[in-house]
């Protein structure tokens, strides 16, 4: 029986630690699986997909940019990615590769170890990008009802595309960057949903923290490296924090289920993240 293949899509991908997330759990459930890192520039998406149909490929995971194009070349989408626009799990099903989204209930998971739900529901939440993760971030994040949501892109368009795809659930304000930055005052929970900070681009800032609440929470996607500048400033300021190594996890550990009908150990993937990054000189 032939090995079971899997792997991430994207581009680039050298920050990822989802291989050695998953070939670890497929060792410990003696499952003959491997994952497998696919850098795709985005005009060999296509052509990508297709040579993971021939080889046989059990599933994949998504990762910027194509979270919202991958769309085009699979065969249907879970009613959940659907709703939000964006895939980041895909699963072979019967021939057919099927588009699901594990990132905004990931996120939630994450969110709700430092934030309680009632604390969700009374907050303003401000969500930094609008891409394929900000799409996730802002449906599952609408499904508990927020005092409000406001979309900040560097691209105003594209935060109104976010906007009017949840309009049904969710009345999402769009603002500009300067005009939702005087308004930092208001804000519980900043969210940074884009790949501002990313290694190897550490010194890069997201946001001012400038005239942010002391009781707020700045929460940031990216897991490497384990703190950005951004939360460090932030926690040096006071600000609780929180990194994304915990969405990575419940994200990965979701998708997962979805390929093998199993549930990995999610306390031995988060420690295998921190292993690898938690004690790095981030700053530098």
């Amino acid at each position: 029986m032939p090995k079971t293949l899997l792997g991430l899509i994207g581009h680039p991908l050298g920050h990822s630690l989802s291989p050695q997330m998953h070939n670890e759990q497929f060792g410990k459930l003696g499952i003959d699986g491997y994952y497998h890192l696919f850098d795709m520039p985005e005009e060999e998406l296509q052509k990508g997909v297709q040579a993971l149909r021939q080889l046989g490929a059990a599933g994949f995971n998504i990762t910027i940019p194509h979270k919202v194009r991958i769309r085009d070349y699979i065969d249907k989408l879970d009613p959940s990615a659907e709703r939000i626009g964006a895939v980041n799990t895909v699963v072979r099903e019967n021939d057919e590769l099927v588009g699901y989204n594990t990132d905004g209930e990931g996120y939630l998971e994450s969110l709700l170890a430092v934030r309680s739900l009632d604390q969700i529901k009374n907050a303003n939440i401000l969500v930094i990008g609008a891409g394929g993760a900000a799409r996730a971030v802002c449906y599952a994040l609408s499904l508990r009802s927020p005092e409000s949501i406001t979309v900040v892109n560097r691209t105003q368009e594209k935060a109104e595309q976010l906007k009017n795809h949840l309009k049904d659930i969710a009345a999402i304000k769009v603002a500009a960057k300067e005009e939702a930055e005087s308004r930092n005052h208001e804000y519980d929970i900043l969210i940074n949903t884009t790949s501002i900070g990313m290694s190897p681009e550490i010194n890069n800032f997201p946001w001012s923290l400038e005239n942010v609440k002391s009781s707020a929470l700045c929460s940031d996607l990216i897991y490497n490296p384990w703190e950005t500048r951004w939360l460090k400033d932030a926690r040096e300021a006071g600000i609780d924090t929180l990194n994304g190594s915990g969405m990575f996890v419940n994200q990965g550990a979701l998708a997962f289920k979805y390929w093998t009908g199993m549930e990995p150990d999610r306390k031995a993937m988060q420690a295998l993240v921190e292993d690898h990054l938690k004690g790095e000189n981030n700053a530098e």
